[in-house]
């Protein structure tokens, strides 16, 4: 088992991490270094490769220049070596690197919102497999991903996120998950690492999501006035978005009026709650929508509309983006650890090319233009 280094906050170089990445072969089998192959596999993700055999086209391509900063003492590994090494690099030591990385590029991770959320890889898996599922950490005002954990294949998502929070440095930090990850046990996990959530509650936790949702429709009835309020203890906040012939107006409320919620010492840190009414507009079409989160923050609906808001914010800077960009959903890598270790490089990649501000292009673009000069490749790795 591998751990993070969680006092660390200074910057460090990803080459530098992947020193830390223990190599799984026998001396007599290494006839390439680790770093080189790692190195190599990085850069083939950011520009556009998906694949081992874009690996080593890759590097035949760039040999010279890779020469610069790698030794390659025997020339450029065959997309057969870039199989078997990440499909036998230890996951769990390859992402504690990647979490230690990517929490010493992150910005000001105090009141950062953390949202947790799981992607399957549809296409990574053999004849009568489970589809494998990722469980991913964003960082949604940084931009960044912040982590992932494999879920085991006779498991779910449940068991997966405590595991994923246990490699975070989350104090000061509110972590969103939706309705499958609202477990008691995932609350006080959240709370003991020194941070609080907005949890998703829906019609799976039975009488808990009944009783709120009693609670606000008497206290709020739906096309109510948003300021005509039955509870003093409870906050409002209201956001209106328009684009693409749509308008959805938001209304947040929050309040910590729930001494009479009966189950409310049994979650960890539970102190409020809050309701999302979303109304959405399109094409003179009029749909409402509620939904009831449990919050360990304090009563404010504009913060607590922030981290409601903010979790659903990983759909397209994180799964799109990897699914569209970098082919993540049809990567047919499947070998012992492979999957989970491409996307562990993928979302390297993806951080490397959010965090650089020297260019305004898309993610795409970005990837397209490093492909093509060497110099804002080496801009993109800070090398």
């Amino acid at each position: 088992m591998c751990e993070t280094d969680r006092s660390q906050e200074t910057y460090e170089n990803i080459i530098e991490c992947f020193q830390d990445v223990p190599d799984p072969r026998v001396k007599r089998t290494q006839d390439h270094k680790l770093i080189d192959i790692l190195v190599i596999g990085l850069c083939s993700m950011i520009t556009v490769g998906k694949h081992f055999t874009d690996m080593e086209t890759f590097g035949e391509a760039k040999e010279a220049w890779l020469r610069t900063f790698l030794e390659l003492p025997n020339g450029i590994p065959t997309h057969h070596t870039f199989n078997r090494v990440f499909s036998a690099i230890d996951p769990e030591c390859f992402t504690a690197c990647f979490v230690r990385w990517a929490g010493s590029i992150c910005k000001a991770l105090k009141d950062e919102i953390v949202a947790i959320d799981g992607k399957a890889l549809r296409c990574a898996l053999n004849a009568g497999d489970k589809i494998p599922y990722i469980v991913s950490a964003w960082a949604v005002k940084n931009g960044l991903s912040m982590g992932q954990v494999k879920v085991d294949e006779k498991s779910n998502e449940i068991t997966a996120i405590p595991e994923l929070l246990r490699l975070l440095n989350l104090k000061g930090c509110i972590v969103t998950i939706d309705a499958m990850g609202t477990q008691k046990s995932i609350a006080g996990e959240i709370v003991e690492a020194g941070a609080d959530y907005v949890l998703a509650l829906k019609g799976n936790h039975g009488n808990a999501h009944d009783e709120f949702r009693a609670f606000f429709d008497d206290a709020v009835p739906v096309g109510s006035d948003a300021k005509t309020l039955r509870c003093d203890d409870m906050d409002f906040h209201e956001s209106i978005e328009k684009g693409h012939g749509r308008i959805e107006t938001r209304r947040y409320w929050h309040t910590d009026d729930i001494d009479w919620f009966e189950d409310k010492k049994r979650w960890p840190g539970l102190t409020s709650v809050g309701m999302v009414e979303s109304t959405r507009i399109i094409k003179g079409e009029v749909s409402v929508e509620r939904r009831i989160f449990l919050c360990s923050i304090p009563r404010n609906a504009q913060r607590f509309g922030e981290a409601a808001r903010g979790h659903w914010g990983v759909e397209n800077p994180l799964h799109w983006t990897l699914d569209v960009t970098f082919g993540e959903d049809q990567s047919r890598a499947r070998e012992k650890n492979a999957a989970q270790n491409l996307a562990t490089l993928r979302r390297i990649a993806l951080n490397l090319a959010k965090k650089n501000t020297s260019s305004k292009l898309p993610i795409r673009r970005k990837l397209i233009k490093a492909a093509l000069s060497t110099e804002f490749l080496v801009e993109l790795l800070g090398i």
